[in-house]
């Protein structure tokens, strides 16, 4: 699999600095989801990708920029960081969260999601049309085609076992390996910052695998009836280019971006007047 979530992961470290005050709220399963509520302007959730949390960088960044204009909802999604988890996982059970953090806010919110949380935005905003005021999504990294699907499913497998074990270093390393990184850089990921905090979110790998392990399920997305704006960037991968054009072709009334000269790690500074834009249209 090619850069589904574009090394994302490699680049998340624990921040030394200061952080807003720890808030929390409660699923409707009873599990805690941590939280940090900063800027003013409307609520938008921020709903991040693959193995980082709110305490980790870029996020950080992404949420301070985020906030010069909204009041930024930056939470741990389940299994990470401050918050709680099941024994099972269901995706539902993550839609669930996002609307304990709307509700926190008011009843209604603006929604960005990056990579795995883009998907996790959409199947919100089909969940929850009266409670999504407009989403805003980033490089959704489903499947894009049947060999990427076997492959995946292997690399799932692989991870399983892995965890099973509990090899969490290994699993995070099967993990990126299979998205493009070559093998000789995993070598090198614990000397980075944060590696430590980063190794225990490996469980929370077969969450995002089971959020883009297949392809897009257009026949249910294209019910989506909250405005959306589907962006990718311009030098992501083809395949997640390939998804994007798909969705938005299917989910009526979506708007199609491409953002010239990012990839999957898109600067959110850029990002930001372009989403400003779509919310107030």
């Amino acid at each position: 699999m090619i850069s589904i979530f574009a090394l994302t992961s490699t680049t998340c470290a624990e921040s030394s600095g200061d952080h807003a005050p720890f808030l929390k709220v409660i699923s409707k399963d009873g599990t805690v989801i941590a939280y940090e509520k900063t800027g003013s302007g409307p609520p938008l959730i921020f709903i991040t990708g693959a193995i980082c949390h709110r305490k980790f960088q870029p996020i950080i960044d992404d949420a301070a920029t985020l906030s010069q204009n909204f009041t930024v909802y930056n939470y741990d999604r389940r299994g990470r960081g401050d918050s709680g988890d099941t024994k099972t996982y269901l995706i539902q059970s993550e839609v669930e969260d996002i609307e304990a953090l709307i509700d926190s806010a008011g009843g209604k919110a603006y929604i960005y999601g990056h990579s795995s949380g883009a998907v996790l935005a959409m199947e919100t905003s089909l969940t929850l049309p009266n409670k999504v005021k407009k989403a805003y999504v980033y490089d959704p990294p489903y499947v894009s085609n049947e060999k990427e699907f076997k492959n995946y499913q292997l690399t799932k497998e692989n991870i399983k076992n892995l965890l099973a074990e509990k090899k969490f270093s290994q699993a995070i390393d099967e993990f990126l390996v299979s998205i493009g990184m070559p093998r000789i850089f995993t070598f090198l990921l614990p000397l980075t910052p944060g590696w430590k905090r980063t190794v225990q979110l490996a469980p929370t790998l077969l969450y995002d695998i089971t959020l883009t392990e297949n392809l897009p399920p257009i026949e249910r997305l294209s019910k989506i009836k909250v405005p959306i704006s589907i962006a990718y960037g311009e030098e992501s991968p083809e395949e997640i280019k390939r998804v994007a054009h798909l969705l938005g072709q299917n989910i009526q009334g979506s708007a199609l971006e491409e953002i010239p000269k990012q990839d999957h790690s898109v600067d959110t500074k850029i990002l930001l007047p372009k989403m400003i834009h779509f919310f107030n249209e």
